[in-house]
């Protein structure tokens, strides 16, 4: 009974890879995207774009601060 459900199990981990791994980089892709977006939106004041939710973002900045320099440079 144990080597069923080990076979099981990895047969289970084989087909997740085998539908999940074309998708992981567009995933990983458009998590990025949105992730640009969100500091633009935060960090946006900084570089001269006019930011409507300043003031709420400001709670943001210092949290989001170390990830800054990695994002510029993109």
């Amino acid at each position: 009974m144990d080597k069923i459900c080990t076979y099981f199990g990895r047969f289970k981990e084989l087909l997740e890879e085998f539908y999940v791994s074309p998708y992981r980089g567009a995933v990983a892709r458009a998590r990025r995207d949105e992730d640009d977006l969100f500091m633009l939106f935060v960090f946006g004041e900084l570089m001269g774009v006019p930011n409507p939710a300043t003031y709420y973002t400001l709670e943001l900045q210092p949290l989001l601060l170390e990830r800054f320099h990695d994002w510029h440079r993109r």
